[in-house]
């Protein structure tokens, strides 16, 4: 892997390789690194993973607009990943004139417009009256899903970048059942690059990816703090050290610097606005 420093303006495109671009790596509450959302790019395409509230305005420090997002995933409804949605779909109605592509199922759909985009999307004034719905800003991408796997598991494309996503445990359940659970997947990337995005400690999600893909490289969530939604810094170091090593920390809080990721075994911090580039 190369870790590439930014220069000048971020390019959607590169030369074919897998690539990330962190728009931002901090935790909900980071006033230093923005909200941890994604950009996968691979030769023409590319794809938004999470779209917080600070989102385009951050796109717009890296030299591009939220209407140059063609293609996006949301992990789960937390500002911090979907406050941005409404900006992108009015851009795409009334700027660009472009619905963007945007994977996902169809029971997180209705759960995504009823309960967040609903509010600020449902009405269009040049259509005084008129109930617009989530087709109206967005393409739905619907992912199949695949059997025989130990948790929900879809699979879908962008292009060249091949995409699986996972139910996962953010906040932690009272059922088992997860159609009664908090909507939360992680995605992996061409069966190589690993993002749970927000979840609690889950071991068994990690042995299972580790042992059914040639993961090279994870890029987990973190807190300095237990509480069960996240997964802690504390819990992390009981992994095994050959799983350390694949870690980069992300969604972490501003008060980073008190920590040694490296020292600690792991890869170390993720950091917003540079590129690394898997080959």
């Amino acid at each position: 892997m190369k870790i590439q420093p930014l220069r000048g303006k971020l390019k959607l495109t590169n030369d074919g390789s897998l690539a990330f671009f962190f728009v931002g790596t901090g935790s909900a509450f980071s006033r230093k690194n923005f909200q941890n959302n994604i950009l996968v790019i691979k030769g023409n395409d590319h794809l938004l993973i999470d779209c917080g509230s600070l989102c385009p305005y951050v796109l717009s420090t890296y030299g591009i607009s939220i209407g140059d997002i063609q293609n996006v995933l949301v992990t789960h409804s937390h500002a911090d990943h979907i406050g941005g949605l409404e900006e992108m779909a009015f851009t795409g109605m009334y700027n660009t004139k472009q619905k963007p592509n945007m994977i996902i199922c169809d029971d997180y759909k209705k759960i995504l417009w009823e309960q967040s985009l609903q509010g600020g999307c449902g009405i269009s004034d040049a259509q005084p009256g008129f109930s617009m719905q989530f087709d109206d800003y967005f393409n739905q991408i619907a992912p199949k899903p695949l059997p025989n796997s130990p948790r929900p598991l879809y699979h879908t494309k962008i292009g060249s970048i091949d995409i699986k996503i996972f139910r996962t445990v953010h906040i932690p359940p009272a059922t088992d059942d997860w159609n009664n659970m908090f909507y939360s997947i992680g995605v992996l990337i061409d069966d190589r690059i690993l993002f749970p995005a927000d979840t609690s400690f889950d071991k068994p999600l990690l042995d299972w990816m580790l042992k059914d893909y040639p993961i090279e490289w994870i890029f987990h969530d973190c807190q300095f703090f237990s509480s069960g939604v996240h997964t802690s810094y504390d819990e992390l170091k009981t992994l095994e050290s050959s799983t350390k090593k694949k870690i980069y920390l992300c969604h972490y809080g501003d008060n980073f610097e008190s920590y040694d990721p490296k020292k600690d075994g792991f890869a170390g911090f993720a950091q917003r606005g540079i590129y690394y580039n898997f080959g």
